[in-house]
């Protein structure tokens, strides 16, 4: 199998994170990386994406508002509308190379959805997929929101799933354009503390999983526990 390489880099700011991956993009397509996936949190912010408005007619808040709260509002070059991320979600950019064999858009999005979905079941909760939405939902409510840029076949942008995200955020947009749907974290699901470094070790593990790939760091194997 091909190796995956797991950089867990904390809190970054978004253009930083996005400067960040154009970057490695370029370097996983000359081959100097293998295929990365970066785990991160981001600072508060509204990302718009490449589509129309990109979403922005979907932010309800105030600019004036939305300095109250000191969050920013950024462009980025992934598809979907807008969305909000913050302290307390787990950011993943997956920067891997889909050729030969995952030439697949459709699947891709589909694979990034049963990886959100194996996490959820990890802790008792039935996620599913919604007909003709993307993303991974419990009932109606959201739990994890995709957003993905797809160049020759070397991927970017990648999913946002909540842990601890303070939900009121959420009202400042109408998340993803779905104004009769809800969205929800893994803590308030479960009604119990959940640590991010569990969570991202379940992340690595189920994504390994789906995606068929030797998991190392900084190029050495590593074996990801799973905790109950």
């Amino acid at each position: 199998m091909r190796e995956l390489e797991v950089r867990r880099l904390g809190t970054i700011g978004y253009a930083d994170a996005l400067a960040m991956q154009r970057e490695l993009v370029e370097e996983r397509r000359a081959d100097r990386v293998p295929d990365l996936l970066l785990l991160l949190q981001h600072p508060a912010v509204i990302t718009v994406g490449v589509r129309g408005d990109g979403g922005r007619s979907h932010v309800v808040a105030s600019a004036e508002r939305l300095h109250e709260l000191g969050i920013t509002v950024e462009e980025t070059g992934r598809g979907g509308d807008v969305t909000y991320h913050g302290p307390g979600q787990i950011v993943g950019y997956p920067i891997l190379d889909l050729k030969p064999d995952r030439c697949d858009v459709h699947r891709y999005v589909r694979d990034i959805e049963d990886v959100m979905i194996r996490v959820c079941a990890d802790y008792g909760l039935a996620a599913d997929r919604i007909k003709g939405l993307t993303g991974t939902w419990i009932g109606a409510e959201k739990i994890g929101a995709i957003g993905i840029r797809i160049s020759r076949w070397i991927t970017s942008h990648g999913f946002a799933f909540n842990v601890s995200t303070n939900l009121q955020h959420f009202q400042l947009i109408v998340p993803c354009g779905i104004s009769d749907r809800g969205v929800t974290s893994l803590e308030h699901a479960t009604d119990r503390h959940v640590s991010i470094e569990e969570v991202e070790d379940k992340f690595v593990h189920h994504f390994a999983e789906v995606f068929e790939r030797d998991v190392v760091s900084d190029g050495n194997p590593v074996v990801v526990g799973m905790r109950n």
